[in-house]
């Protein structure tokens, strides 16, 4: 069955870096694009960045656009987010996502906190 399992989370302080990562299994990885949303308290779930399938295409919400790179290792199954310059507005629960076949999937969420 389709697995996402996210890690990387943690507290860090504004203008720190974290690296996301996805560990994916039970489809075939390379075919689907591969997404990055997050939470925050009292706030509607955001896409927050986007890569195809070779991981040549890319895209990413206007707040986090210079700050923020997904990329993706077909070979070990993982999509990453590298996040730098990081804000106490990017604290939120970070999930990562997959669409197949019209069905949508989800990780469990990693948790990503940052200090003012």
């Amino acid at each position: 069955q389709v697995q996402l399992v996210e890690s990387g989370g943690g507290l860090v302080q504004a203008g720190g870096s974290l690296r996301l990562s996805c560990a994916a299994s039970g489809f075939t990885f390379s075919n689907y694009v591969m997404c990055w949303y997050r939470q925050a308290p009292g706030e509607e779930r955001e896409l927050v960045a986007n890569i195809n399938g070779v991981g040549f295409s890319t895209n990413y919400a206007d707040s986090v656009k210079g700050r923020f790179t997904i990329s993706r290792d077909n070979a070990k199954k993982t999509v990453y987010l590298q996040m730098n310059s990081l804000k106490p507005e990017d604290t939120a629960v970070y999930y990562c996502n997959t669409r197949i076949t019209r069905v949508t999937y989800w990780g469990q969420g990693t948790q990503v906190t940052v200090s003012s």
